[in-house]
């Protein structure tokens, strides 16, 4: 049913699921008090409140253009993406000591991995949703040619790990929250946030350079624009640091079109098994947020 729903809904034009998905983001901002706390708490909490009107449509454009980014036609989907700088990963492919894309959520990052798959290959990591219906939608969608999936465990780290080796590209999300064991509280916005330390592993481990990219989403359905920046932060030696110069160049990134960061993302949850940081307060509603 979902999928059908979103293959009719791969119909329509991007400005009109556009249209559509700004009056949704208001909608479920009004409705959802958990939804709208927490999309304040983080917006205001990073600095951008003043951007808060643009964060709530742009969340529901986010949601609105998904139909047309998994299910309408590679070709179709693509010609709606200019890519700039691509130069920066071109330049890492060819010295063949691979490349680290880190994304997050900021943009339209579904459109990401395709326009780069078009390019050269690329092994993704990828988490299967929790929601057993959404699975054959989000696989089936993400699946193109010169894209592979690696799972978030062991298996899909070896797989990244052998592509590296190769000389070949990997995307990961550096913002999404991982299990236990994966991470270190690192600060986000001025608050410890439990970080994912695979991206400074591989890179540590291969050599690869680690490249930001987002899609910046253009007003009134034009389409996207993918952008490549260069990582200039130093990562240091031991993972806490490394997890916190990898916030600090999303910080950066993100400060580039903030209303456009998922914020309503809970990025401060405590992973189940994970002790909460002991360096500062932890709210009672994100303390009761397991994943």
């Amino acid at each position: 049913m979902l999928v059908a729903l979103f293959r009719f809904l791969s119909i329509f034009s991007l400005p009109v699921l556009h249209a559509i998905g700004a009056s949704l983001g208001w909608l479920v901002y009004m409705a959802s008090g958990s939804y709208r706390r927490r999309l304040q708490e983080n917006i205001s909490r990073a600095g951008f409140a003043a951007d808060t009107s643009s964060a709530v449509r742009e969340a529901g454009r986010n949601i609105m253009e998904l139909p047309f980014i998994w299910c309408a036609d590679p070709e179709r989907v693509l010609r709606t993406a200019t890519v700039e700088n691509w130069e920066l990963v071109q330049a890492a492919l060819d010295a063949r000591k691979g490349v680290i894309l880190l994304t997050p959520h900021l943009g339209c990052f579904e459109i990401i991995a395709q326009a780069i798959a078009a390019r050269t290959r690329l092994t993704a990591l990828y988490r299967p949703p929790r929601k057993a219906a959404l699975k054959p939608l989000i696989e089936g969608a993400r699946a193109r040619d010169n894209l592979i999936l690696a799972p978030a465990n062991l298996s899909g780290v070896r797989t990244m790990a052998k592509a590296l080796k190769k000389g070949e590209a990997i995307g990961l999300l550096p913002d999404q929250v991982p299990q236990e064991g994966e991470g270190v509280w690192a600060r986000f916005f001025g608050k410890p946030a439990y970080t994912m330390t695979l991206s400074a592993k591989l890179h540590t481990m291969t050599g690869a350079p680690l490249i930001l990219t987002y899609a910046e989403r253009l007003p009134h359905g034009r389409g996207y624009v993918v952008r490549f920046v260069a990582f200039d932060e130093v990562l240091g030696e031991d993972a806490t640091q490394q997890a916190e110069a990898i916030n600090a160049a999303m910080e950066k990134l993100i400060a580039r079109k903030p209303a456009q960061y998922f914020w309503s993302y809970n990025r401060y949850k405590i992973p189940q098994g994970v002790a909460a940081p002991v360096t500062s307060v932890v709210s009672t509603d994100t303390a009761k947020e397991r994943t």
